[in-house]
């Protein structure tokens, strides 16, 4: 058995973004969602069975509470956010299993929904459906991995790897660092990607790297005194970027069993028609047979 969890935010604005690429034309009212339901009874045809799709019903989260500037809904395309709960309620009716994130964020449901996955022995791999690069602290070997859609990508524990120069375990680490300008993370001045993966390689987490970069042990690092200065007057700024960047994993999201496809409700027929997507019906009706 393999589980196939989906970021529906991340798929939400591929669909539209990929519909609008060229600038060949504007995309319909609901052709995002439209994209969602269709790359998602794809899915199911490719042979996916359990699956679960997890959506940011509400852009700001808790963490924006802890750091305002964390990223929100400001500059989203409105006929986006239009169509999160429209996608919500495409998706359920197509029989999906739809976690919707209030408090917590679309990848919060994933990384827990990928916990529990793992541990059900019955799952021989577990595909995170999205490229974000936090999802990354999830991987596990070959078992738990991610899968970007867009490039036929499988990123494993190696791929993290190659990509970050540090394991799943340091990555939270490496984007506190860094910074993700994705979630509005800023980083730490002068802390690059090339110095903070050479750092991080030695010491893994923010705590392990000593105040003193006289005491690092890290081979051939460049602007080791600037750098520790800036961690050792900012490490309480790092250690929150972490906390914004680590994935919650606790949240209640059922069992793997739960999330098997059984078929479409009888609000699919109502909720395509609406928006004019009817042809996917006898699509569906194919799946069932």
């Amino acid at each position: 058995m393999r589980t196939h969890l989906v970021d529906g935010t991340y798929e939400l604005f591929r669909q539209h973004f990929g519909a609008t690429a060229g600038g060949t034309r504007t995309p319909g009212e609901f052709d995002a969602t439209i994209g969602v339901l269709t790359s998602t009874i794809q899915l199911i045809a490719d042979g996916a069975t359990h699956i679960g799709v997890a959506s940011d019903h509400t852009i700001e989260s808790f963490r924006n509470e802890l750091f305002p500037a964390y990223k929100d809904s400001a500059g989203m395309p409105p006929e986006l956010t239009a169509q999160i709960p429209l996608m919500e309620e495409a998706l359920s009716a197509l029989g999906v299993t739809v976690w919707p994130m209030e408090r917590y964020e679309a990848d919060d449901a994933l990384a827990s929904a990928a916990a529990v996955a793992e541990r059900d022995h019955r799952v021989e791999q577990v595909l995170i459906i999205t490229p974000d690069k936090d999802l990354g602290q999830c991987v596990r070997g070959q078992r738990v991995v991610q899968f970007d859609r867009r490039k036929r990508e499988i990123i494993d524990e190696d791929a993290v790897r190659e990509k970050f120069g540090v394991g799943p375990a340091s990555i939270a680490d490496w984007l506190a660092l860094v910074g993700d300008t994705a979630d509005g993370i800023p980083g730490l001045p002068g802390w690059g990607a090339k110095s903070t993966s050479a750092v991080l390689a030695r010491y893994e987490h923010l705590e392990a790297i000593p105040d003193q970069p006289s005491l690092w042990d890290v081979a051939g690092l460049r602007g080791a005194a600037k750098l520790g200065a800036t961690l050792a007057e900012r490490r309480a700024d790092a250690e929150l970027f972490r906390t914004l960047a680590t994935v919650v994993t606790d949240v209640p999201v059922g069992t793997v069993d739960e999330w098997r496809w059984a078929g479409p409700t009888e609000a699919l027929s109502a909720i395509c028609n609406r928006i004019g997507a009817a042809s996917l019906l006898a699509r569906v009706d194919r799946l069932r047979r």
